[in-house]
């Protein structure tokens, strides 16, 4: 059988990987999930001598079969390049008792990159292959780190425009500055005066907006998605982890088929849906790690069965993770059903009219892979300090969650794996806090130089270039005038 992509809310929408990546969304509102798991074998001796580039041809070509050998050798050396500044591309580090997969390598110095860099090919190389012509529209939303690695992966690719809404106030001044100096022509970002749910929810309605899609078509254009619903961005994600492991059995520290723990700092249900994903194909991961911040819809969810956002939302120093509607869980929420499309639905209608849902005893009895638990600010910043003064170990935020998280389920034997997703300069000003112990009120830039005195890390290009970017953008719109700004920017009537 080959394997092809269904939605997780009609039956019969079944498409090609191709053409999976070129809609995003599913066209009934749906997420796109492979019909099948592929059958892989995964020796680990011998992906443990092969480069990140051979890992991820073997695990994409077995997902996007309707790709040529050639086409997806094209993507994936085009992406994964000197863009990346270790050649490694996702190195795994030992610090202190644990291991930390580190993928603020690229461009943006945040794991986004890992599958933002080769998106923008897998989805022209898409186009080809089905004959569309149509002006491809990313549009997406952002709750700090996608928006910037999305529009520096798309930024003047040929028939391609992207909009990019994040909340003014949700994401750090370096997020920020990344997204509004961002150059190229076809490169639009837009602050919202919401928060991130709000963005997402408004660009989920304009994928499923009739109107607006036959506008879009009489206009020769359709959007696509660069968030992680869509499956050009989640199976990449995979890849890393099977490097991971295969890692670190070349390390010398695990043995082949020795089991691990992986601690994943989440918001969007993307990331640690990958590792999960990469579990199911045979990477012998024990327990996969959810860690939240206060924000901590997941946590609840895992530890309850019951999903429910209709509670207050914070603004945290890791603000990636400031999320409340979990847009992956959805794909998690189908494969505990069992792949049932009207169970799906059900529960989805229910999270939409009422903002809550509860799974059946059965599927919660099937979270077995899983662990739920949060880390609050006051946590979240002793963690930086404590990684530093143990191990001399710069932690951003989001990672800091994660080891605030494993460390509540540590397990003797067990060796475990942080997955770490920013680069500590994303977020100056809670590391510097953190490794002081002092508030500041000094500029985030002065604080880039604060930290490398305080922890001799090398300042990233990244940041700065930074220093003297011009901005581009920098138009504010209210959530409900979203669609107005679209169409005003892709000149739709």
């Amino acid at each position: 059988m080959t394997l092809l992509y269904k939605s997780t809310r009609n039956t019969d929408n079944v498409v090609p990987a191709s053409q999976a990546i070129l809609q995003g969304l599913a066209t009934d509102g749906g997420l796109y999930v492979p019909t099948e798991l592929p059958k892989l074998e995964l020796n680990f001796d011998e992906l443990a001598q092969k480069s990140y580039q051979e890992v991820a041809y073997l695990i994409m070509s077995a997902f996007y079969p309707d790709f040529t050998e050639e086409e997806l050798r094209y993507c994936i050396d085009s992406a994964y390049d000197t863009k990346f500044d270790d050649a490694a591309i996702a190195p795994v580090v030992k610090k202190g008792n644990d291991y930390y997969l580190e993928l603020f390598h690229g461009s943006t110095i945040a794991f986004k990159d890992m599958a933002l860099s080769i998106l923008p090919y897998l989805m022209t190389t898409s186009a080809k292959k089905n004959g569309v012509d149509s002006e491809i529209v990313i549009l997406t939303a952002t709750s700090g780190d996608t928006g910037k690695a999305a529009m520096a992966g798309f930024a003047d690719v040929p028939g391609t425009k992207i909009i990019v809404f994040y909340p003014k106030d949700g994401v750090s001044k370096i997020q920020e500055k990344q997204m509004v100096t961002q150059k190229g022509d076809n490169t639009y970002v837009v602050a919202i005066d919401g928060n991130f749910d709000d963005a997402q929810s408004m660009v989920k309605s304009l994928f499923n907006d009739a109107a607006l899609k036959q506008a879009l078509a009489d206009n020769g254009k359709q959007f696509s998605s660069a968030n992680s619903i869509n499956i050009g961005r989640l199976i990449p994600q995979v890849v890393y982890y099977v490097y991971a492991y295969a890692q670190l059995v070349k390390q010398g520290e695990i043995k082949n088929g020795e089991e691990i723990n992986v601690s994943v700092p989440t918001g969007n249900f993307g990331n640690i849906l990958a590792g999960y994903y990469a579990k199911q194909l045979g990477v012998p991961f024990k327990q996969l790690i959810c860690a939240s911040n206060p924000n901590k819809v997941l946590t609840d969810f895992f530890q309850t069965g019951v999903y429910d956002r209709n509670r207050p939302f914070f603004v945290t120093s890791s603000p990636s993770m400031d999320i409340l509607i979990s847009s992956n869980l959805e794909r998690l929420i189908f494969h505990l059903t069992g792949d049932d499309v009207a169970q799906t639905n059900e529960l989805m209608n229910q999270l939409t009219s009422e903002g809550k849902y509860e799974i059946t005893p059965e599927m919660k009895a099937r979270l077995t892979d899983f662990i739920g638990d949060f880390a609050t600010e006051e946590e979240t910043k002793a963690t930086i300090e404590e990684i530093y003064q143990e191990a001399q170990y710069v932690l951003d935020p989001h990672t800091a969650v994660a080891a605030s998280v494993l460390a509540k389920h540590k397990e003797a034997n067990t060796p475990s794996l942080v997955v770490s997703t920013a680069s500590p300069y994303k977020f100056p000003r809670v590391v510097v806090e953190a490794l002081t112990q002092k508030e500041t009120t000094k500029d985030d830039f002065d604080l880039v130089d604060e930290l490398y005195r305080l922890s001799n890390v090398v300042i990233p290009q990244a940041v700065t270039e930074l220093l003297d970017a011009p901005v581009r953008h920098n138009r504010v719109v209210a959530v409900n005038d979203m669609k107005a700004c679209v169409t005003e920017i892709l000149d739709i009537k």
